[in-house]
């Protein structure tokens, strides 16, 4: 009878340890590798984006608000202390995330990680050319990033839609568009088109370091400093470059220069 006890009891520890031992980190030793929540954010000037609200300025010190907060990423690499690395493609490789839909805000990734330690976090900011195609998307919200063909073709990769404060203190729409830059025969982006532009680029994150267990699920957030677009290398003036920027390369390149420090970690958990 004692012994019978003794092996009830034994069974009731070792089915609590399975229940409750296991939450700690979301460890669930049934799966063969980790998983990575990616949650995505946008700030200014160190603080979440209030939208629609005239009292950002920025380098230049123009007076502005942000409507819009739209963009792809995509190719995310995990970059292994031991020097391999595992790409993010299962399901999906491109993510669409957009300010005003917080489901796009978060992206449950489907690949399963192999477990141990991570030196940093890569990802293309944009679609590279070869996947970059037109029509690939057919609804909605994706849909609306088309860039026209006649541009180069494909989607956006970026739209930050808002109004600043011009010379004359009338409050004036930008958009601020990033996608497949042209080149003109013509002077000041007049003329036929000669040529195109990748405008995607490769974004590193700093601090991005991380280990992984099996069945552990790690959240990562990464922010977009929306003023970063703004100041660094380049001081970009809404006044000098107007409200538009999708035909021209050079006010895109510019974008694309001050791109490098956009993106920081926020936290890993």
């Amino acid at each position: 009878m004692i012994m019978r006890k003794n092996i009830f009891i034994v069974i009731v520890f070792f089915v609590f340890v399975s229940l409750f031992g296991c939450t700690k980190g979301h460890i669930d030793p049934n799966l063969d590798g980790g998983k990575i929540v990616f949650k995505f954010a946008h700030y200014i000037d160190g603080q979440p984006l209030v939208t629609d609200t005239m009292k950002y300025i920025n380098a230049a010190g123009n007076l502005y608000s942000v409507s819009e907060v739209k963009y792809f990423i995509s190719d995310i690499v995990l970059h292994s202390l031991d020097g391999t690395d595992q790409f993010i493609y299962k399901w999906k490789d491109i993510q669409y995330v957009d300010e005003a839909l917080p489901a796009t805000n978060t992206w449950n990734v489907f690949d399963k990680i192999q477990p141990g330690d991570y030196d940093s976090i890569s990802f293309t900011f944009g679609i590279t050319k070869a996947k970059n195609l037109s029509f690939m998307y057919v609804n909605p919200p994706e849909v609306n990033m088309a860039w026209p063909d006649l541009l180069g073709g494909g989607y956006h990769y970026l739209m930050i839609n808002g109004f600043w404060k011009n010379t004359t203190n009338q409050r004036t729409p930008f958009n601020f568009h990033m996608g497949i830059g042209q080149i003109y025969i013509g002077l000041n982006n007049t003329g036929a088109i000669t040529g195109f532009v990748q405008n995607y680029f490769p974004v590193s994150l700093k601090n991005s370091s991380f280990s992984i267990h099996k069945g552990e699920t790690k959240e990562i957030q990464i922010i977009m400093n929306i003023d970063s677009w703004f100041k660094t290398p380049h001081v970009y003036d809404h006044n000098y470059w107007g409200g538009a920027i999708m035909q021209n390369q050079t006010a895109m390149q510019m974008a694309k220069e001050n791109g490098f420090d956009v993106f920081t970690i926020g936290g890993i958990h």
